[in-house]
């Protein structure tokens, strides 16, 4: 049984290229979110084993989903997803409590480092 995991970006074109990179590779979509609002609310619906969280979205940002998320379930796994020159957010989301983040345009080698890592 695949690992399950849940993709959050507000661009669709992002979460299909993750979503193709992780099937491609035995895991399992628990489901997709645009939003940090959506994906807390996915989260506590689908329970999976790990996230991929975009930083900058409407609603609520990946930062503020991590921190909820973590403050649900103190075992969450989430890997922030961010662009260039974002390094500042992503030291944010680490203190917030992801394990790992990859950067944009994604390379599908060091996507599934980061999620094989997260979830070992």
């Amino acid at each position: 049984m695949g690992k399950r995991v849940l993709i959050v970006d507000d661009a669709a074109f992002m979460r299909m290229m993750i979503k193709d990179i992780l099937t491609k590779n035995g895991y399992e979509i628990a489901g997709e979110a645009e939003n940090g609002q959506v994906a807390v609310e996915k989260y506590k619906d689908v329970k999976p084993d790990l996230v991929t969280m975009d930083i900058t979205m409407p609603e609520m940002d990946g930062i503020a989903a991590v921190k909820e998320i973590v403050s649900y379930d103190s075992a969450a796994r989430v890997i922030m997803c961010s662009a260039m020159g974002q390094q500042a957010m992503v030291i944010d989301a680490i203190q917030a409590g992801a394990k790992d983040f990859i950067v944009k345009p994604f390379q599908p080698e060091r996507v599934l480092e980061a999620v094989s890592k997260a979830l070992s």
